[in-house]
């Protein structure tokens, strides 16, 4: 299938109303070219990590992209986003150069494009997370590669979610451990568990494709012996006592887990819980704490934190 990709060249000010007007013409997406990202410092040295080239942003102002089906309706559906766009002159939003641009792009191109930029990634102190398709090699002799194909495997491996729980692995489990993964998506927790000294790991997840994903990315990273992996509705069922519980999780889904998991759990046992946005901390918090858990770290990164609690003996 062949798209039209519609570039908008404008300003910070106008991409959000522009982004809009591209959503309301069909588009399922924007990409947006910023140059402040060039120069943008980040708050961590762990994390999503691309190269960004020069030559793909502009001098000045911003290129916000659009993706269309070519068919009969591509010439009305320009005309009716340059109309829309010019209309916001009447809003005193500055609109910059206001040029738009329409270009072909083929897609089995543009299905592939987006490899460049997903580079080898250190999200911790011993474990860096590489595509499949880069050859890479150990900086040091300590360190320990993940390999994953986020074509198929939910992603990177590299959101601050994931980052904080691979943290917190390398920080309290320790070798010879059992583990849960609780909505293991892609596996990566799993493998990094077992990479880090679990004795076993149950992943579980209630999505089937996570479930064949994650099969085939501990098979990729040589792991499987250390795993089992299951459709299950988080804990319940569960009939496994392990020393630590990790689950990157919504916290509207990890409070009606904390009942079971201190359930299941050894004493001592940690329990290791992201995909908490900030506002959901003390939700989550009050959660454990009511289901008999200790709060005994919590580490934040950019707008997300993890939250790791120990069951008392």
């Amino acid at each position: 299938m062949k798209w039209s990709e519609i570039c908008i060249h404008t300003t910070q000010e106008a991409v959000e109303p522009v982004s809009n007007i591209l959503h309301e013409a069909g588009a399922s997406g924007v990409v947006i070219e910023d140059p402040h990202d060039l120069v943008k410092v980040w708050d961590t040295n762990f994390g999503e990590i691309y190269q960004l080239s020069q030559d793909d942003y502009p001098e000045e102002g911003v290129l916000v992209k659009a993706y269309l089906p070519m068919n009969s309706f591509l010439g009305e559906a320009v005309d009716a986003i340059k109309e829309s766009i010019n209309q916001l002159l009447s809003f005193d939003i500055d609109l910059g150069h206001n040029t738009v641009s329409v270009s072909e792009v083929n897609e089995e191109e543009w299905a592939t494009a987006w490899k460049k930029y997903y580079k080898p990634v250190k999200v911790s102190n011993l474990i860096t997370i590489t595509p499949t398709w880069e050859d890479y090699e150990k900086v040091h002799d300590d360190e320990l590669i993940i390999e994953l194909d986020p074509g198929m495997a939910f992603g990177t491996g590299t959101h601050p979610t994931t980052v904080l729980c691979i943290q917190a692995l390398e920080r309290y489990l320790t070798t010879g451990d059992a583990v849960i993964d609780v909505g293991t998506g892609s596996g990566v927790l799993t493998i990094a568990a077992a990479k880090l000294g679990a004795s076993h790991i149950l992943a579980l997840d209630l999505d089937e494709v996570a479930v064949n994903s994650a099969k085939i990315n501990v098979k990729l990273n040589k792991t499987q012996e250390f795993v089992t992996i299951k459709q299950n509705n988080l804990l319940k069922t569960i009939d496994y006592t392990p020393n630590l519980i990790v689950a990157n999780i919504l916290a509207e889904v990890i409070v009606q887990m904390t009942d079971d998991a201190f359930s299941l759990l050894q004493a001592r046992g940690k329990l290791i819980t992201s995909g908490i946005i900030k506002g959901k901390k003390e939700e989550v918090k009050n959660a454990l704490e009511n289901s008999g858990f200790t709060i005994i770290e919590t580490i934040v990164m950019e707008d997300w934190l993890a939250i790791i609690a120990e069951k008392p003996e």
